[in-house]
C-alpha cells in the first residue's frame, strides 16, 4: 500500500551485503525520495553491487563498441590522439580504446572498487592503459596534455550543485590541448521528464530481483532514483538513492560555453541495449555532446603577492664534503653568481640572500622574512643528511618558503622507500637488494651486471666508474670500498638498467598550475667505451674527468607512448611523495625497453648548468624564466592555503 503524504516512513532491520551488522535499517515507504538522497550519494553507489544491478547495459560490449565509435567519429580522432576517459568506472571503454590501437588511453574515477577492477583488467588483456583516482572536479594530471576527453555512460551531473558539473568541465578544459574536444553522452532532459517510470522492477539474475522508484526533484531539474535489491532468500540486500541533473541540448550548451568551450554541436546517441531487454531508466534516450576547447590564452603577468623574497642557500664559509675537495669550488661561486644575475632580472621582487649557518637561526627569528627562496640544497651546515632541517625550521618559525617540506624531502632521501612507493603505485622499479652495514651475511644478488649506491644520499655520492659490477667477486669488493667510504649507510644494489636514461622535470603544483618540461635524454655515445654509462660522480663534480666531458644531453625522440608513460607516472610520485613546486624525475630503461625509476629528486638542482634548466631552454624559458617559475609556484601555493584556511575558519 502506497505511503500517504506526511506518514513518517517505516525502517526494517535487514541483512546487507556490505555491512556485517545484521541490523543495518533500510527505509520502507518513502513519499519524497528527494528528502532521503544524500548528498553525496555518488561516493558509496559504484561498487560491486552497481555492475550488478547495471550490468546488462555497462557491461554490455555492444553498448561500449557504439559508445567508441561515437566518440572516434564524432571527435575525428587518430590513433596517436591522447584520450581521458573521465569517469571511466570499470574501465570499459579505456580498454576498447586500446583494443582498437589508440596509443595513449588514461581513465579516471572516483571508485576505487571500479578502478582496481579496471587495473586488473587491463592486465589479464595485456593493455598499457592507465589509471588513476580522483575527482572529477579537481583532478590532477597535466595541464593541455589531451586531444579528447570523454565523459561517457551518462557519468554527468552527478552534483548536487550545477556549479560543481561547471567545476568538471573547467576541469576537463585545462587538460585538453587547443582545439582539443570533449564528448559527452548524457540524458536527454526532455525527454525523460515526460517518459521515466516512475515504478519498475526486474530479476537482474536467479537470485536477485531491484525495484526502483523515481520522481522528479522539487525544482525539476534532477530526476531523482530510489533502488531496493532484494535477494529471493536473505530479503533486502540495499535500500540505496541517486540522482541526475537533466540538461537539456541548451542548457548543456551554455555551460560548455561558460567553461571556456566553443562549436558545441549536439545530436542523438546510439540507442542503449541491454541484456535483460527490460528497464533502462536514464540509459533509456541519450544524446551525443561535442565541443572543442578554446585556445589557450597567453599566460598573464603574475601578480607577486610576497615581493620581499629572502634567498637562501649553503654555506659557502664551511667544508662541503659532497664538492670536490670538500669545499665549495670557483665553479660554485661562479654559480651563485650567475644565480644572483638572473635573480635580479625579475620585476617586481627584492632580494636579499642568507648564506651563512653560524648565526642563521637566530637571524631568522629576529628579522623574520616575508618569503624564502629555499634554495639551500647542501642542507643546514652543508650536511646533506641535514638538507630536511632548513624547511623544518622555517615551518617552526612559520615562514613561507619555495620547495619541498621536511616530510618530503626524508622520504625522497631513501632511495629503497621511494622505490617501495613506485611498486604500489605499480611504476616499475629496479630490481634491488639492500644491504645494511650491520649485515655481514647478506645474500649476494644473482643478478649481473649490478649497480652498487647508497640507499640514502644525492649528488652521485659513492656512485663512481667503479660502480657497476659484473660478477659476485666484484660486488664484495665494491661494498666493502663504499662502506669504508660511507660508514653507515645502508647500500643497494640494483640491475644494472642497460638502456636510455630519461629525465622528467615538474614545474609548479598539481591542483593548481604546473608544467611537464620537455623530456631530457642522456647521449652517452661520445663516453670512452671502457666506461659503464653511468652518471657518476665524476660527471657532476670533476672537470677533467671523461664524465664531465662526454656525456651530453639532449631532447628525447622518445615514442609518445613513453613519454605519456614517464609525465603520468611522474605526476602521480608527485603528489604522493608530497613535492611542491618543482621536482626531478629520472627513470632508464631496462633490457626490454621498459623504462623504471631510478630516482626522485624533490629540490632538484637549480644551477644554470643543471638538469633542470637544461629542460627549461628546450621549452624555450630563460634561466630567469625558471627561477620565476619557481617561486611563482611557490607564493602561488602558499596564498591558496592561506585563503583556504580562511575558508575553513569562517565554515566553522
Amino acid at each position: 500500500m502506497a505511503q500517504g503524504p506526511g506518514t513518517p516512513a517505516r525502517e526494517f532491520r535487514v541483512k546487507n551485503m556490505h555491512d556485517s551488522d545484521p541490523g543495518r535499517r533500510t527505509l520502507g515507504p518513502v513519499a519524497d525520495l528527494e528528502r532521503h538522497l544524500p548528498a553525496e550519494w555518488w561516493r558509496t553507489l559504484f561498487n560491486a553491487l552497481y555492475l550488478k544491478t547495471d550490468g546488462d547495459v555497462v557491461e554490455n560490449s555492444a553498448n561500449t563498441s557504439n559508445d567508441v565509435d561515437a566518440v572516434v567519429t564524432s571527435a575525428a580522432l587518430e590513433h596517436t590522439d591522447r584520450i581521458l576517459d573521465l569517469c571511466c568506472g570499470q574501465g570499459r571503454h579505456v580498454l576498447e580504446f586500446a583494443r582498437r590501437g589508440f596509443q595513449s588511453v588514461t581513465g579516471l574515477d572516483r571508485s576505487r572498487t571500479l578502478i582496481r577492477l579496471a587495473r586488473n583488467r587491463a592486465r589479464k588483456e595485456g593493455l598499457a592503459v592507465r589509471f588513476h583516482e580522483g575527482d572529477a572536479r579537481r583532478f590532477r594530471l597535466p595541464a593541455a596534455s589531451f586531444d579528447c576527453v570523454a565523459i561517457l555512460g551518462n557519468s554527468f551531473g552527478y552534483f548536487e550543485r550545477d556549479s560543481d558539473d561547471l567545476d568538471v568541465l573547467r576541469s576537463v578544459s585545462r587538460v585538453l590541448r587547443a582545439e582539443g574536444s570533449i564528448v559527452l553522452d548524457l540524458a536527454d532532459g526532455d525527454w525523460l521528464r515526460r517518459n521515466f517510470e516512475p515504478r519498475s522492477w526486474e530479476w537482474i539474475d536467479q537470485d536477485h530481483f531491484v525495484c526502483r522508484e523515481r520522481a522528479l526533484a522539487e525544482d525539476g531539474e534532477r530526476l531523482v532514483s530510489r533502488e531496493v535489491v532484494v535477494h529471493a532468500e536473505q530479503g533486502v540486500i540495499a535500500d540505496q538513492f541517486y540522482a541526475e541533473r537533466l540538461y537539456t541540448p541548451t542548457r548543456i550548451e551554455r555551460l560548455l560555453v561558460r567553461a571556456g568551450f566553443r562549436n558545441v554541436e549536439v545530436s542523438g546517441a546510439t540507442e542503449t541495449q541491454s541484456d535483460r531487454g527490460q528497464d533502462l531508466g536514464m540509459m533509456a534516450h541519450k544524446m551525443l555532446v561535442k565541443a572543442t576547447c578554446r585556445v589557450k590564452e597567453a599566460r598573464t603577468a603574475f601578480k607577486v603577492p610576497f615581493p620581499k623574497v629572502t634567498v637562501l642557500l649553503g654555506d659557502s664559509s664551511r667544508p662541503d664534503p659532497v664538492k670536490r675537495g670538500g669545499q665549495f669550488n670557483a665553479e660554485d661561486f661562479d654559480t651563485i653568481d650567475r644565480l644572483r644575475a638572473a635573480l635580479a632580472e625579475l620585476p617586481g621582487y627584492r632580494f636579499d640572500y642568507l648564506e651563512r649557518h653560524d648565526d642563521l637561526i637566530a637571524k631568522l627569528s629576529t628579522d623574520r622574512p616575508e618569503f624564502v627562496a629555499n634554495f639551500c640544497d647542501e642542507g643546514f651546515g652543508n650536511d646533506a643528511m641535514k638538507e630536511l632541517h632548513v624547511p623544518a625550521l622555517l615551518e617552526i618559525l612559520g615562514i613561507p618558503y619555495s620547495g619541498a617540506g621536511p616530510s618530503a624531502l626524508g622520504l625522497c632521501y631513501d632511495k629503497e622507500i621511494v622505490n617501495a612507493i613506485a611498486r604500489s603505485l605499480e611504476i616499475p622499479v629496479p630490481e634491488e637488494t639492500c644491504f645494511d652495514p650491520a649485515d655481514r651475511g647478506a645474500t649476494i644478488p644473482s643478478v649481473f651486471p649490478a649497480l652498487v649506491k647508497p640507499a640514502c644520499g644525492d649528488s652521485s655520492i659513492g656512485i663512481t666508474k667503479h660502480a657497476v659490477v659484473y660478477d659476485a667477486e666484484q660486488l664484495i669488493d665494491r661494498l666493502s670500498a663504499v662502506r669504508e667510504q660511507l660508514p653507515g649507510v645502508p647500500l643497494l644494489v640494483q640491475e644494472f638498467l642497460p638502456g636510455v636514461e630519461y629525465t622528467v622535470a615538474v614545474v609548479g603544483n598539481p591542483g593548481l598550475s604546473h608544467e611537464i618540461l620537455p623530456l631530457l635524454e642522456v647521449d652517452y655515445d661520445r663516453l670512452d667505451p671502457g666506461l659503464p654509462r653511468i652518471l657518476s660522480y665524476e660527471s657532476k663534480w670533476e672537470p677533467e674527468s671523461p664524465y664531465w666531458n662526454q656525456i651530453r644531453y639532449i631532447e628525447s625522440k622518445a615514442p609518445v607512448e613513453i613519454k605519456n608513460t614517464l609525465f603520468d607516472a611522474s605526476v602521480l610520485l608527485f603528489q604522493k611523495l608530497g613535492c611542491r613546486d618543482y621536482a626531478r624525475f629520472d627513470f632508464r630503461a631496462d633490457a626490454n625497453g621498459v623504462p623504471k625509476l631510478l630516482e626522485v629528486n624533490p629540490n632538484p638542482g637549480w644551477c644554470w648548468d643543471g638538469k633542470l634548466n637544461l629542460m627549461a631552454e628546450l621549452a624555450g624559458w630563460s634561466y630567469s624564466d625558471l627561477l620565476a617559475r619557481i617561486i611563482e609556484a611557490a607564493q602561488e601555493r602558499t596564498l591558496a592555503a592561506r585563503e583556504a584556511q580562511v575558508a575553513s575558519r569562517q565554515e566553522k
